[in-house]
């Protein structure tokens, strides 16, 4: 896994799933899987691979992690360096991503020949109430005085207010002849309660979509993590094991709300649309090919700790020109985004006030090679997110991604 071996299993496994959507143009793709990130050429690979299966373009496949941290991560460029290096990729060694990817494609593949008629989209929205809070404590400078992690035993940081945070988890349910085939749920948090346990696991979030399994069994439920990059449970969480149930209760309670208020309303192949806007997102500043390859040949383990090769293929990219889909997924009134990196919450709520008139939902943690993606003020008020070892983006990046955000939502 990313930061430990696997030493056991639990009772809940991770799972990777998605839907793919055929509407009389090309094929789209949506998958959600349990792992703490997929980035640079890992995440071209797995966009590449399910396209393949869904006799699609890449450009048509969103995929994101939920971040769960007891789970794999997936970077063949950074698995590339290290190998290339002679030294040992550890939890960048792809062969069990390569044997998931291969499993992926023969599920995709079946998916499409079992497709079902769809008539009618629900879309529904709740609080979710006692599970997110802002990470980012401010002090009277306008500065990040502490980090509210998301487990905190300082009841002093748990007293703080739950800041700036988005309380809804949207639901964005497929019908088929008043029957429920699948529903994807939409919630931003950092999903953790505890982990470092070297037991793979889905943590709250996967013990809140078993719950609304269990709930409507009829329906595959598949969910994605929201702009939660600077959120987490800090507030109502002090690592107390039990915690995971108390939470996963909570955010399976919001999901039960979300799914009581749906409303329907017919889906034709017109109502489905997709959009997609290309952008190269500007690197960090104190990244430098320089320094990271010192780095690298001196086998500086502090290197390998904080993804100094997962940094060094982030920047090489950079410096290729390449470029990260920003898209969305247009269904009826519903506008479902997709995001890279481990987005700041400001950002989904930009969106959703950018088109109140529609129902706005959105999936962060695409392309995992950005790493922490702040606003542009977040990187002058300090903290962990923003700091050179977390985000490998500058603070230019705020305009780029608002401006390709205001282009999908354009229009009817």
């Amino acid at each position: 896994m990313a930061y430990d071996p696997v030493t056991n299993t639990w009772d809940l496994g991770l799972r990777a799933r998605g839907v793919v959507v055929l509407s009389g143009q090309q094929p789209i793709v949506l998958c959600a899987v349990d792992w703490i990130g997929i980035g640079n050429e890992g995440y071209e690979a797995f966009r590449r691979v399910l396209a393949g299966a869904a006799g699609t373009e890449p450009s048509r496949v969103a995929v994101h992690t939920l971040h769960q941290h007891d789970a794999p991560d997936c970077d063949f460029g950074a698995e590339k360096i290290l190998k290339e290096a002679g030294v040992e990729p550890l939890s960048y060694e792809g062969r069990f991503a390569r044997e998931v990817l291969g499993r992926l494609e023969t599920a995709v593949r079946g998916a499409v020949a079992r497709a079902v008629d769809v008539d009618q989209v629900g879309l529904g929205q709740a609080e979710v109430r006692e599970v997110a809070s802002n990470r980012r404590i401010f002090g009277p400078d306008g500065k990040v005085r502490a980090v509210r992690y998301t487990s905190c035993p300082d009841p002093a940081l748990r007293a703080e207010p739950e800041g700036t945070i988005d309380p809804a988890v949207s639901l964005v349910s497929f019908w088929s002849s008043n029957r429920p085939i699948a529903v994807l749920s939409y919630y931003a948090v950092h999903p953790q309660s505890y982990y470092r346990t070297g037991i793979p696991n889905p943590d709250f979030p996967g013990v809140a979509r078993f719950l609304r399994q269990l709930d409507v069994p009829d329906a595959l439920h598949i969910h994605f993590n929201g702009a939660g990059g600077n959120l987490g449970a800090g507030k109502y969480n002090d690592g107390s094991k039990e915690n995971r149930r108390i939470l996963a209760e909570r955010l399976a309670d919001g999901m039960r709300r979300a799914w009581a208020a749906t409303q329907r309303e017919s889906l034709s192949p017109s109502d489905v649309g997709w959009r997609v806007v290309p952008v190269q997102l500007p690197p960090a500043k104190h990244l430098t090919e320089a320094a990271l390859v010192a780095q690298l040949k001196g086998k500086d383990a502090a290197f390998f700790l904080s993804g100094g090769a997962a940094r060094l293929a982030w920047l090489r990219r950079c410096q290729a020109g390449q470029s990260i889909d920003v898209t969305c997924l247009c269904l009826g009134k519903a506008r479902l985004l997709h995001l890279p990196g481990e987005l700041f919450v400001e950002y989904q709520l930009a969106a959703k006030r950018e088109r109140p008139d529609r129902f706005v939902a959105m999936a962060a943690y695409g392309d995992y090679g950005p790493g922490y993606i702040g606003t542009s003020v977040a990187y002058e008020e300090g903290g962990y997110e923003t700091s050179p070892n977390s985000s490998n983006v500058s603070p230019e990046v705020e305009g780029v991604l608002m401006t390709a955000i205001r282009k999908l939502l354009a229009g009817d």
